[in-house]
This record gives structure tokens, C-alpha cells and sequence, in this order.
């Protein structure tokens, strides 16, 4: 049989379920990934749903994925284009009878997925559940109806009753596929303006599942900073004082089964400490909010989130154009909003401050800087940023729906003004 693999936010070969399992009893495979103009275009606030450093970092993982995939005979499409409209013409002509995904289920993703169906009624569709650490199959709930409200429940029942999947294997196509495959369009022809990131940047990473790996090699067994993970993570300059392995995740360039396991044999090897489980832990984390976003559907991108709770928000475009170059009354979230719009990112504990002032202290609408972070963050995750959106703006999954007091966070985090002066100069 003739399958095709439809890539989406799983742009890898290791331990993908979706090729995994489109390479078993298979005559020949093909990959396709479609750079849907959609993604690309304006948002109701003007700037462009994904920007420039996001767009950079998905193409250098497109290009890595074509080399990997070639070296199982498995070619690899990339077209700009509407997925429904494109991969049907792929069926007919390479005379596919299955394809295979990584299951999506937010909004948009849905809505791309019935419409490719509708275009091709008659071709067996296999969307896997992938991306998650704890399959939902192994969680203890029976569906995502029933996960908790409260992260620490959510946690500590799997971590008792749950198991980490092993890794697994795509096989390589033996009948060699003499496919010509177009060239990856270029960002110009895309419509996008390729940006440098400023070297200042904590993030000067490129894209591919060849350089996440490399990563987590440098950062576990050849630095060992994994061993102080949890006491550095709160940093806010240069590239060890986090793992970093967030923009990789939110491509699908590796998974978080892979990192779990790398950590296992870290233990192992080197070093088990509170460190080592804290980078798990945020593992954790980041599943909560995909089964949170799979429990509350369309409720994750409405103004007053998962909770009864209501506040009266506004939407001022002074203010949001303030916040966004890094104009406030506050040096501190100044210069985490100036890193951002000059590098793609931007770190965990400047993320929760300036959400906190835009949500907390100044009342705007929480949505319009989830939409800021999803076109400028090169580690955007549709589950991770409207999650912690919620929880930053006390509509999501935080009891205690707290409120930064920003001077004392810099006060904590950045003593000596370091930061602040590298980015308010």
C-alpha cells in the first residue's frame, strides 16, 4: 500500500507516531507539509499571526526534515498552499490509500482536517494521539473530560499510575522513491521578511530535530547543566540557565517522550537530583495544558477562559502599542518586551511578569497578548500560550489567581539591573 504522512506540529522522524506507523506493511510513503497562507495572514490587530523569527525557525525544521526523511526514501513535499486543496491532488497521483497525522483538535487545526476529509471521502484516515509525555490512553482518567481543574492533582496521580511510553522507530522504505520533490519555497516567496535576531538573543538555536538533538546532548552529558536545571531556570541571560528544548517541542523536531527518556539515563549515568526531576516536571506542565485545552475546547481563547470568575476588561490600542515596544512605567517588563521583538523569545519568568502587567495591572484583554506572543514567539504552542495566558489573567487553572508585583520580581531576578540595562539601553 502507497500512505502519505501529513505533517503538522510533529517535524521529526524519531519516535513520531504518525510516520511510525504510515512505514509498517507500506510499499511506499510520502510526507507532505503545506505552509498554509492562513497562518501567515494579518490578525484582527494587524501584526501577522506568525511572524518572522517563528517562520525562520519552521523552515530551517522543514529543510532537516527533508534531509531525514530522504535517508529512509521518503520524500518530502513542502507546498504554500491550503492543505484540503493540495493534498487531494497527492492522493490521486501517487495513488495513496492512507494517510496518517499527529491528532489535532484546537479550532483551526479541526476545521483544516474536515475539509481535507470532505476532499477525499474516500481515503482511510489515521490521526494519532502524539505530542504528549503521558499518552492519553495511560493517563488515569477516562477521557479528558475528567482531568482535574488543579495541576498538582493532575501530577502526582500520574506520576503514581501512569508509564512513559518507549520510543519507537520508523522503518526505511525499501523500494526506493525516485520522486522529484519541489525545493522548499523560500520566506521571500511566502510573503515574509526574513529577520536577524539581535545577539543579545538567549535563543540563538536553529530549527531540525539534527539540532534539538544536539542540544539536549550538549546540555545534558557534555555540559551537565541539567544538574542544575531547576536552580537556574528563572535566568534571564545567555543560553544554559534553561534547557531551551521549548521551540524544538513546539515544532514536533523531538519529543517529550525522548527528552524523559534522556533524562532517565542522565540520572543513571551522572547525576539524580531535584534538578533532573524538575525538567520533567515541566514536562508535566506541558502536558497539563494540552489535556486542559482538550477538556475546554473553544473556552481557551474566550475572554473569561475556564472559570466563573468575570472581570471587566478592556482593549486600549495606546496602551497595547506601550506594552509592545516596551514603553511602560515598569524598566523590568520593558526589557523582557524589547527582547522579544528583537529575538523570538523571551524567558519563563519575564513571560509570567509581563503578562501579569498587561492582564493584572493595566486590566487589557489577555487575548491580544496571547495573539502578540503566538506571532512572535519562536516557541509558540497553541496549548502552552492561551494556558498560561489563562493562568497569568486569573481565568484559567491558578486557585490562588495571583498578581505579580513586578519591582519585587525584578528586584529578585535581576539584583544588579543586568538585564534590565542589556535591554533598556
Amino acid at each position: 500500500m502507497n500512505h502519505l504522512v501529513w505533517f503538522r506540529n510533529d517535524l521529526r522522524t524519531e519516535d513520531n507516531y504518525a510516520l511510525w506507523r504510515a512505514t509498517q506493511k507500506a510499499r511506499q510513503v510520502i510526507g507532505v507539509y503545506c505552509i498554509d497562507p492562513r497562518q501567515f495572514a494579518p490578525t484582527r490587530y494587524g501584526f501577522p499571526k506568525t511572524g518572522a523569527f517563528r517562520a525562520q525557525f519552521l523552515w530551517e525544521s522543514l529543510q532537516e526534515l527533508k534531509r531525514n526523511l530522504a535517508a529512509l526514501n521518503i520524500p518530502l513535499f513542502v507546498h504554500y498552499g491550503h492543505p484540503e486543496l493540495y493534498i487531494p491532488d497527492l492522493i490521486h497521483t501517487y495513488g495513496i490509500k492512507a494517510v496518517f497525522s499527529q491528532e489535532e483538535w484546537t479550532t483551526e487545526e479541526v476545521a483544516v482536517t474536515s475539509a481535507l476529509k470532505q476532499n477525499a471521502p474516500h481515503i482511510e484516515f489515521h490521526e494519532l494521539p502524539d505530542g504528549f509525555l503521558f499518552h492519553p490512553d495511560d493517563i488515569p482518567y477516562g477521557s479528558a473530560k475528567e482531568v482535574p481543574e488543579i495541576f498538582t492533582e493532575f501530577r502526582k496521580k500520574c506520576e503514581k499510575l501512569s508509564k512513559i511510553r518507549l520510543l519507537v522507530e520508523p522503518q526505511p522504505i525499501q523500494e526506493l522513491n525516485f520522486f522529484e520533490t519541489p525545493e522548499i519555497p523560500s520566506l521571500e516567496t511566502c510573503g515574509i521578511t526574513p529577520q536577524q535576531p539581535d545577539i543579545r538573543t538567549a535563543f540563538p538555536f536553529k530549527g531540525g530535530e539534527n539540532k534539538a538533538l544536539a542540544r539536549l546532548e550538549d546540555y545534558f552529558f557534555t555540559t551537565e547543566n541539567l544538574s542544575q536545571y531547576k536552580h537556574t531556570r528563572n535566568g534571564l541571560i545567555g543560553t544554559d540557565y534553561s534547557s531551551k528544548f521549548s521551540a524544538w517541542l513546539a515544532n514536533g523536531c523531538i519529543s517529550a517522550r525522548k527528552i524523559y527518556w534522556e533524562v532517565q539515563q542522565y540520572e543513571a549515568e551522572v547525576c539524580k537530583n531535584e534538578d533532573t526531576y524538575w525538567l520533567v516536571f515541566e514536562l508535566i506542565w506541558r502536558d497539563y495544558f494540552r489535556y486542559i485545552s482538550k477538556k475546554h475546547g473553544n473556552r481557551i481563547f474566550q475572554l473569561n477562559g475556564i472559570v466563573k470568575q468575570k472581570y471587566d476588561w478592556e482593549f486600549n490600542e495606546r496602551k497595547f502599542e506601550k506594552w509592545t515596544l516596551g514603553k511602560t512605567p515598569e524598566p523590568f517588563v520593558n526589557a523582557n518586551m524589547k527582547e522579544l521583538a528583537a529575538t523570538g523569545f523571551m524567558s519563563n519568568r519575564g513571560r509570567q511578569n509581563v503578562a501579569s502587567f498587561w492582564a493584572k495591572e493595566w486590566e487589557q484583554d489577555w487575548r491580544a497578548g496571547a495573539a502578540w506572543f503566538e506571532s512572535l514567539l519562536i516557541d509558540y504552542d497553541v496549548h502552552s500560550n492561551y494556558g498560561n495566558w489563562l493562568y497569568n489573567s486569573g481565568v484559567g487553572n491558578d486557585p490562588r489567581d495571583r498578581k505579580f508585583n513586578i519591582r519585587r520580581q525584578a528586584e529578585m531576578y535581576d539584583p544588579q539591573n543586568k538585564y534590565q540595562e542589556l535591554w533598556n539601553t
